[in-house]
């Protein structure tokens, strides 16, 4: 029973939760988990690795195995096992924006006390460093810095430990440099260049530079490579993102598409606030991207043999047929998507616009005969009131008659109601801000304005014929004679032409009500009621904000509504007949005065607001029940695809949580490139401390 109450409150009065496991998550989980002898679902080392290293993927550069690393991280209870609950723990982690420094953080954070104890840190490295690698002093001078001297070792913390992981790589690169250049010159060979970049930067590289190594020692005279030299080499390895937009940048506005040194330079200086590029590392990225290529004037092709880490033959060769391909295919999907996501959203706006309808539909009754009595007729005012007139109506009519013409309400509302909000949706999506979905206001009000418009073409008919519905039940009790008519006879005696009377008037009521509501109705969502990524609002505060929204939007257009009315109303004898929407309104102030421009003011904003607020409410709760199929936002699994940003700061096609844990993986292997590879035979891949908590693992 208190599980009914709660899902009934979380209904009406929303949620605000941490975010949870996705379906796609937890799918994935299901997929490779295991059952243990209580029918509890699991994972191993190995269902772990096929869950977060799906084989489609490229490996190239981290080996597969080495992913196995990340399952001490996953396993926090050190089991040996991962449940449900540390797979979500694990997913909410890669979520994290500093996901891949706080993965690091944890695997030497075996405790989790939140500090890394330098005996600790010591051993793990010194269990996991591959036999051969080049020595690294943790007593250096940069290392102190960090953990403090021998007499004065210190715990770090995660801001220390990922500031120090940040230096890293070049302070092992200084070591090395330093172990290799035997004579104190400043030089080294060209081959033990190709080793320290081998054992330091691997996983970050392509294998044309890997290839091309030792050639660095020509873009100077002589045949060793200087420390100058490999300073300016990493600073263009560690600068890749930035290299790539100056070469996007550049390229884009040569005339051939080609760019020199200088173009180069030239550009980095305009988007950069310093020159960061100097003259050699200028020569260096050049270098590597002119090998094939000599002539000194380079394309987006040529620097991609640099730029791009997972470049391999294989791939320059098919990559630009499969992304036409690809191109050509996802052009087709997208077209198609559009026109079925129009389609969803006009049959969920249909529905909820009927039901919105159906709702309010006595008060809109109400409304219409308060406005269509003249008060210039002596002892004729049948209502004193909006209550006095729903008290008569069913007095003279029964409660059926409150209902009068609710049929072609029904039918007409429903494409009305579904072309507004689709229109809506459309032209607040075409202005939105892709990344964060902020709309600014002028658009806002065009897209409410549009949606306005659009609807005429169904509201006026179905506005018309609903009218005379309603006001003929107090013609017939105050003339006798009159007969019923149905809503066909009504068309008919109409004709095309005649169910577009007062669509002028219509339009005048329906684009200000419109560009009113609907940035009224989002901004009460967003900003009074808090609707964000993490907030889920309930039914309540949907109709409450829509609710709200309504009553500006129906007050202020009440003088347009009045005039549509009396247009579209079939005069009685002795009535004035009106010509035009000028001339009802002239008529009108001269007969009435100006408060009879808003008659039914008040049962207007008694049926337009909630109306809107049902209609509003029903229709995302109908796209949060009945989504549209294809429509989530979760990455695909096992999607094989280009596993690095490509040239030109395409975003990388793999699934995000492969992508976030080959980022850590890169950030670890910075201590060591051996890290998690297997010793041998049945050993694991990576060794924790013999006192931890637990082994685990296969």
């Amino acid at each position: 029973m208190a599980t009914v109450k709660e899902a009934v409150k979380e209904s009406l009065l929303g949620t605000t939760v941490e975010p949870q496991l996705s379906q796609q998550a937890r799918a994935n989980f299901e997929k490779h988990a295991r059952r243990d002898d209580d029918g509890e679902l699991f994972m191993n080392e190995d269902d772990f690795i096929n869950a977060i290293a799906p084989e489609s993927e490229n490996y190239h550069k981290i080996k597969r195995e080495q992913y196995a690393i990340l399952y001490r991280v996953a396993d926090r209870r050190k089991t040996g096992r991962i449940s449900v609950q540390d797979w979500a723990t694990f997913e909410n982690l890669l979520s994290k924006p500093d996901a891949e420094y706080e993965i690091a953080f944890r695997l030497f954070d075996e405790d989790g006390t939140g500090t890394i104890k330098y005996d600790n840190f010591q051993k793990l490295y010194q269990l996991n460093k591959g036999d051969d690698s080049i020595p690294f002093d943790w007593n250096s001078e940069w290392a102190s810095l960090y953990i403090g001297s021998r007499k004065h070792r210190h715990d770090m913390t995660y801001p220390q430990f990922s500031q120090m992981l940040r230096g890293l790589q070049g302070e092992r690169i200084r070591q090395a440099f330093q172990l290799f250049d035997k004579d104190g010159d400043g030089y080294i060979e060209p081959e033990d260049f190709q080793r320290i970049i081998l054992e330091t930067a691997k996983h970050k590289l392509s294998d044309h530079i890997l290839e091309n190594l030792q050639t660095l020692c020509n873009i100077s005279t002589g045949s060793k490579i200087s420390y100058a030299n490999v300073r300016a080499f990493q600073n263009v390895i560690r600068e890749m993102d930035l290299v790539d937009l100056v070469i996007r940048n550049a390229t884009q506005k040569s005339e051939d598409g080609k760019i020199t040194r200088t173009d180069f330079l030239n550009e980095a200086a305009r988007i950069t606030r310093f020159s960061l590029f100097t003259p050699m590392e200028a020569d260096i990225l050049f270098h590597f991207a002119g090998l094939d290529a000599p002539s000194g004037r380079l394309a987006l092709g040529d620097f991609a043999k640099v730029l791009d880490a997972s470049w391999q033959s294989a791939y320059a060769l098919g990559v630009g047929a499969t992304e036409a391909a690809s191109e050509v295919v996802s052009r087709g999907k997208r077209y198609l998507h559009n026109v079925l996501e129009s389609a969803h959203h006009f049959a969920l706006g249909s529905i909820a616009g009927a039901f919105g309808a159906f709702v309010v539909y006595p008060i809109d009754l109400v409304k219409t005969r308060m406005q269509n009595q003249r008060s210039s007729r002596v002892g004729q005012v049948l209502y004193k009131n909006s209550i006095d007139c729903a008290r008569k109506v069913i007095q003279n009519e029964g409660f059926k008659g409150l209902y009068s013409g609710v049929l072609p309400q029904l039918v007409g509302v429903a494409p009305e109601k579904a072309i507004k909000l689709t229109v809506n949706d459309l032209i607040r999506g075409h202005f939105s801000e892709k990344d964060t979905g902020k709309i600014k206001l002028p658009y806002e009000i065009l897209a409410g304005g549009s949606a306005g418009a659009c609807q005429v073409v169904f509201t006026n008919p179905l506005e018309i014929v609903k009218i005379r519905l309603q006001v003929q039940g107090e013609v017939a009790k105050t003339t006798e004679g009159v007969p019923r008519r149905s809503a066909m006879w009504i068309v008919k005696n109409l004709g095309l032409v005649g169910l577009y009377k007062g669509a002028s008037a219509c339009l005048l009521r329906d684009v200000p009500f419109s560009a009113i509501y609907f940035p009224t109705y989002n901004h009460l969502k967003r900003d009074f009621f808090g609707e964000g990524p993490t907030k889920k609002l309930g039914v309540v505060q949907l109709l409450t904000a829509g609710a709200i929204a309504g009553m500006p939007a129906a007050y202020l257009t009440t003088p347009c509504d009045v005039i549509k009315t009396r247009l579209q109303v079939e005069a009685r004898k002795g009535d004035t007949k009106y010509t035009s929407l000028r001339h009802c309104a002239r008529t009108v102030y001269a007969e009435e005065g100006f408060r009879a421009f808003f008659k039914g003011g008040p049962a207007r904003i008694l049926r337009s607001s909630p109306q809107f607020g049902f209609t509003l409410a029903a229709y995302e709760v109908l796209q949060k029940t009945l989504p549209m199929p294809g429509s989530a936002q979760d990455e695909g699994p096992d999607i094989g695809g280009h596993v690095e940003p490509g040239v030109g700061l395409r975003e990388a096609k793999a699934p995000l949580p492969y992508l976030r844990s080959r980022n850590a993986l890169k950030i670890i292997l910075d201590l060591d490139e051996n890290f998690g590879r297997p010793k041998g035979v049945g050993k694991m891949g990576w060794i924790p401390l013999p006192f931890g908590k637990g082994v685990g693992g296969s």
